[in-house]
């Protein structure tokens, strides 16, 4: 080999050392990816009368739809009953502790029951920390609770379970046969009134089945996670 042939092979050895000593380069879309802001869950809404059968869909909901759908926990002053477990059925607090945070702002909606004398209320954390997980908040509240809501999260995605008609609802309160008269006639009354609100609503679903009920809820979650 010649001197001037050493003198490139030796000029080319220090090039690939220094080559090799630098960081590696990543390409725009990788630094995208390292930066890419962790993805939020959707609140939903979901409101209807007693007797319509929210519970027994909701349990067909959680079943069935592929989404990663997480009912909210909400807080209550009535008595933990057998079978019940704190932080899963409800956060059962004292009506001192219970109304130390409604003072506080930390719920975003509360009321008080049928006039019994317990609270029930959706705290903002529980709902703020399950969204940042990703996850899709299910809320089941009354026609009230849902304004309160909506002034916190507008954008909720809101759905009301309807009876079909208000005759139909009557008939399945009676047909549990296990309230009074005075009980049934007042949740009939407070049906109605939430009935005429079901207009407010972005989707109304009837009940006529529970698995049809659910299908439905699951096409409507799963359009909205597809615009977006």
């Amino acid at each position: 080999m010649s001197l001037r042939s050493r003198r490139r092979s030796s000029v080319f050895e220090r090039w690939f050392k220094t080559l090799n000593s630098r960081p590696p380069v990543i390409e725009s879309s990788q630094k995208q990816e390292f930066s890419k802001p962790r993805s939020t869950g959707r609140l939903v809404i979901l409101s209807g009368p007693s007797g319509v059968g929210k519970t027994t869909v909701l349990k067909q909901l959680f079943a069935t739809c592929p989404l990663p759908l997480v009912e909210s926990v909400s807080a209550t002053t009535r008595p933990q009953r057998p079978g019940e477990t704190e932080g899963k059925s409800y956060y059962f607090l004292t009506d001192e502790q219970f109304q130390q945070r409604r003072s506080q702002g930390e719920f975003l909606e509360c009321v008080e029951v049928f006039g019994r004398g317990f609270w029930y209320g959706t705290l903002k954390q529980t709902v703020t920390s399950g969204l940042e997980a990703g996850n899709w908040i299910l809320l089941e509240v009354d026609v009230e609770g849902c304004t309160k809501v909506l002034e916190f999260y507008p954008d909720a995605i809101t759905i009301f379970i309807h009876p079909g008609s208000r005759e139909e609802l009557e008939r399945r309160l009676r047909g549990r046969g296990t309230e009074s008269e005075e009980i049934l006639t007042r949740r009939l009354e407070v049906a109605q009134r939430e009935l005429d609100a079901s207009t407010n609503y972005q989707h109304i679903v009837i009940n006529q089945s529970v698995e049809q009920t659910a299908t439905d809820i699951c096409e409507i979650l799963q359009q909205a996670e597809n615009r977006n």
